[in-house]
């Protein structure tokens, strides 16, 4: 073959297609001519996006003979059926991880392979990163001596183990936590010596899931042995400095690979003079850190970011396993069947040894079936699970709009029916309101452009009540967002008479998208007489909530945020237990119909005082820094001009400085109307208001 030649088609088009789709597009050979999902708005979306041909089912896409090569990039269960399909098509495959859930699954894709004359290969993406391709050189070439020991560490957190979702396939079983995380830290274990034996397992920091979910366990150290190498494997995913690392102990140095930032430092013992020994080692440990620094940066910089370690890492593996694919050579190891075979085979190992850890919980009878008078859309979100639980608690039996039929209400299961229904589609969304009385819309999508918010956010707003005026429904109840409001002016008070300005297009999308489905839902309720009722949560925070807030700042990782601007003015806080009591007093209160509430707290926390109450309260002080809005809004000007002009990017948006502020929420609230109309008192209590938000809230797992 020559170069160009690979047909690339992604099945899936989740969020780690784009990152696919990135790799394939900077590959020598590749061409993405396919895009199948299951959605066809998804597929048609996402095609859309990078000019290639929907489908909406696998066999049609075969059929239509317009790839040569497919990414499986589908949830983890359905990896090794569509690879023997893909493989039985004559196609090459490219499997995302985890390659396949069990030992049988991996024998009948490599049987698939032998007969069908293609080849298969997994995305093990962190091996193709340039300083492990050195730590490799330097191994082999005897510059690291004989191997004793490899330690490999991921210490990253898993903030849906605290907040959720709790749908997501890795929640769903407990080893699924395994085999989503796992195949990175054993392909490196696999690649660096070989099959592990004597596996022993400890596991720590258990958490409970809601809904009877049951218990997951946040930390795993597992001890094995690879020949003459003793293996150590630790996972922790409590909130914490990122440490996703490799050890490699040999006779002639210590190597250390940060696998999270592109890393290789090595340690040697030297033949200086016993006084100048230490500072050589420093220096030369100086030498390396100042290098490893540099050369990321200025591969950053070069390519507008798209150089950075986790983009390059799928670009290395992706380049690597098509020129295998083109030339028709033995795939690269690290990337192989055979070794993806055994890095399940070694997880298997480590469920196996892990014994209750991963047994799931028995599920309690159902002792009746609910009878439900209220839905809620969005109800497997944060807001959503609360106010589901608050609903029943205050005697509603509850119907929870989902993509699935699991969610985490498995111990309520008499009072809490799961509908599965597409937003997008008309009869079941009629399905979902028999019986109904009252509707709450918390749903949200997240699009990056504007006709998909159009499409997937106020389209989906309209459909739904649309459904609810032909089933009579007594309330809608709609989220919108104070996000849309210009929170910009210090000396402006937001009330629900403030509207949302004259400038709301050069608003962030999300914002524009709730402030039309207002205006949307508005109309109807003027002219058709929808029960509208329109809430605007502020900063909500509480149990179940996460770490991570995005509307106090920028945070890179666990332990550092980026205020939005100084953090010294008051943030429109609110607990998540006053949400749920100002919506739910919302159905019976007639004064509420066509109206619109901001349900923020009593003023409490600056940005800098939230953190300082962490610190207090939970003696764990984060580093906090201060932003300016104008660089904010310069640096974001310089990217859209550089998207626009140099990476020829379509449908970008331009934000303006007054949203940029707006996410400072300089503006403060008034509260009033709530508590007049509704009987509302959020919590007063500046002591209550901190141990509910902050000591109560588990914010770091542990």
């Amino acid at each position: 073959m020559t170069a160009k030649e690979l047909r690339v088609g992604l099945i899936g088009a989740g969020y780690i297609a784009s990152r696919h789709a990135t790799a394939v597009e900077q590959s020598k050979q590749g061409r993405v001519t396919a895009v199948c999902d299951v959605s066809n708005t998804a597929a048609r979306e996402f095609a859309d996006s990078i000019g290639a041909a929907p489908f909406t089912s696998v066999d049609e896409m075969i059929a239509a003979q317009v790839c040569d090569v497919v990414h499986i990039l589908t949830p983890p269960q359905t990896h090794a059926a569509l690879a023997v399909k893909c493989l039985e098509a004559g196609l090459n495959v490219f499997v995302e991880k985890p390659f396949a859930l069990s030992s049988d699954e991996t024998k009948a894709i490599l049987q698939a392979e032998q007969a069908s004359g293609g080849q298969v290969a997994v995305c093990h993406n962190f091996l193709g990163l340039p300083s492990y391709g050195r730590l490799k050189r330097l191994i082999n070439d005897g510059s690291v001596g004989r191997i004793d020991a490899v330690e490999v560490n991921w210490r990253f957190p898993l903030t849906p183990l605290r907040s959720g979702p709790y749908n997501l396939w890795m929640l769903r079983e407990p080893q699924n936590l395994l085999f989503e995380i796992g195949p990175h830290l054993f392909a490196f274990a696999t690649d660096l010596a070989g099959e592990l034996t004597d596996v022993q397992v400890a596991v720590g920091k258990p958490i409970a899931l809601p809904g009877n979910l049951g218990v997951r366990h946040q930390t795993w150290r597992v001890l094995a042995k690879a020949g003459s190498v003793d293996v150590a494997i630790n996972i922790s995913l409590v909130e914490g400095v990122d440490d996703r690392s490799v050890y490699v102990r040999g006779t002639n140095a210590i190597a250390r690979l940060d696998y999270g930032q592109d890393t290789l430092n090595l340690r040697y013992e030297n033949a200086a003079e016993l006084v100048i020994s230490p500072l050589s080692l420093q220096l030369s440990q100086a030498g390396q850190s100042i290098r490893n620094g540099v050369v990321n940066a200025a591969k950053q910089l070069v390519s507008l970011n798209r150089k950075n370690p986790y983009d390059l890492s799928f670009t290395n593996t992706v380049q690597n396993v098509y020129d295998a694919f083109v030339a028709g050579n033995a795939m690269d190891p690290r990337y192989s069947g055979a070794t993806a075979a055994l890095v399940v085979k070694n997880i298997e190992a480590v469920v196996h040894g892990a014994g209750d850890a991963v047994i799931a919980p028995q599920v309690a009878p159902v002792t009746g079936q609910p009878d439900p008078t209220v839905l809620v859309v969005g109800g497997t979100g944060f807001i959503g699970r609360h106010l589901t639980r608050s609903l029943v608690a205050a005697g509603y039996d509850v119907r929870v709009l989902s993509r699935g039929s699991g969610g985490p209400f498995s111990d309520i299961p008499d009072r809490v029916e799961m509908f599965s229904a597409l937003l997008k589609d008309a009869d079941s969304l009629a399905r979902a309101m028999e019986g109904i009385k009252v509707v709450y819309h918390l749903a949200k999508s997240d699009n990056a452009t504007w006709d998909g918010y159009l499409e997937n956010d106020v389209a989906v707003t309209e459909r739904l009540a649309e459904a609810a005026l032909a089933a009579g429904v007594d309330r809608f109840i709609y989220t919108g967002t104070i996000a849309s409001y210009d929170m910009s002016d210090p000396s402006k008070t937001i009330t629900e008479a403030s509207g949302f300005g004259d400038d709301i297009e050069e608003r962030n999308l999300y914002a524009r998208a709730k402030a039309l489905s207002e205006e949307r839902l508005l109309e109807m309720h003027e002219a058709r007489g929808l029960p509208l009722v329109i809430a605007r949560p502020g900063i909500v925070i509480g149990k179940g909530g996460p770490l991570q807030h995005w509307g106090i700042g920028k945070w890179n990782g666990a332990g550092a945020v980026q205020l939005w601007g100084s953090g010294r003015n008051i943030l429109p806080f609110v607990l998540i237990d006053d949400v749920s009591d100002g919506l739910i007093r919302m159905i019976d209160n007639d004064k509420a119909l066509g109206q619109s509430y901001n349900l923020i707290g009593e003023p409490m926390l600056t940005g800098r005082g939230y953190f300082d109450a962490i610190h207090q309260s939970m003696n764990a002080r984060l580093r906090v820094k201060s932003s300016s809005f104008m660089m904010l809004h310069l640096t974001e000007k310089l990217k859209y001009t550089l998207k626009d002009k140099v990476l020829r990017k379509r449908n970008l948006s331009k934000i303006s400085l007054a949203d940029w502020k707006s996410r400072g929420h300089l503006s403060p609230f008034d509260n009033a109307k709530a508590k007049t109309d509704l009987g509302w008192q959020p919590v007063q209590d500046k002591d209550e208001f901190v141990r509910r938000a902050i000591v109560e809230a588990n914010l770091f797992g542990f």
